[in-house]
């Protein structure tokens, strides 16, 4: 397609019309292009995010402070279930602390690995946090499922919307999106 779009003949300045000639075209499906427009006031370049179709977009590539302040959140999220693995390994009977232990310790180090990959500044934090998201998410679950009505029902209902959802929802959100512009795929 690209071949096509640089042997045309707009390419080369012989369009039909007299004095019209345009540059090479691009082609570009599904990946994100910039266009710049001219203002009427001062001849200022505007720069637009835009799509094939030429329909403005949201850019959903995170900025280095947006990314550095997810890093810290995530970080710090699995720093803290660290202390909370041996309370559940002291208090709980032994055939319930390994399963629980076990799904915590596994949140702990998908939070670590996305954190520190998004402070680091690495493309590859998605992968863990599609595996914290769904980790999170079984623990909401479980934690629910399993709680004996009253008090215990109480905390797990709030630790799974003070904590747990928002969390992997967050996580779920940063799998789908790219960390920085290099990051992004790049049309050739």
């Amino acid at each position: 397609m690209t071949l096509l779009a640089y042997n045309s003949p707009a390419t080369h300045a012989s369009c039909s019309r007299r004095g019209i000639s345009t540059g090479p075209a691009r082609i570009v499906t599904g990946r994100r292009r910039q266009s710049g427009t001219l203002t009427a006031t001062g001849g200022r370049r505007q720069s637009r995010l835009l799509t094939a179709t030429g329909r403005r977009r949201h850019s959903r590539i995170l900025t280095d402070t947006g990314r550095r302040r997810l890093g810290r959140i995530l970080t710090g999220a699995g720093l803290v279930l660290l202390p909370w693995l041996g309370y559940l390994a002291g208090t709980l009977p032994p055939a319930e602390a390994a399963a629980w232990v076990t799904l915590d310790t596994l949140e702990a180090a998908a939070l670590l690995l996305t954190g520190t990959r998004l402070l680091r500044g690495g493309p590859r934090h998605r992968t863990p946090a599609a595996a914290a998201a769904l980790l999170l998410l079984t623990d909401a679950c479980l934690d629910l499922a399993t709680a004996a009505p009253g008090t215990e029902l109480t905390t797990a209902l709030a630790m799974a919307i003070g904590a747990e959802l928002p969390l992997a929802t967050l996580c779920a959100t940063l799998a789908a999106r790219a960390a920085h512009p290099a990051a992004a795929p790049q049309s050739r």
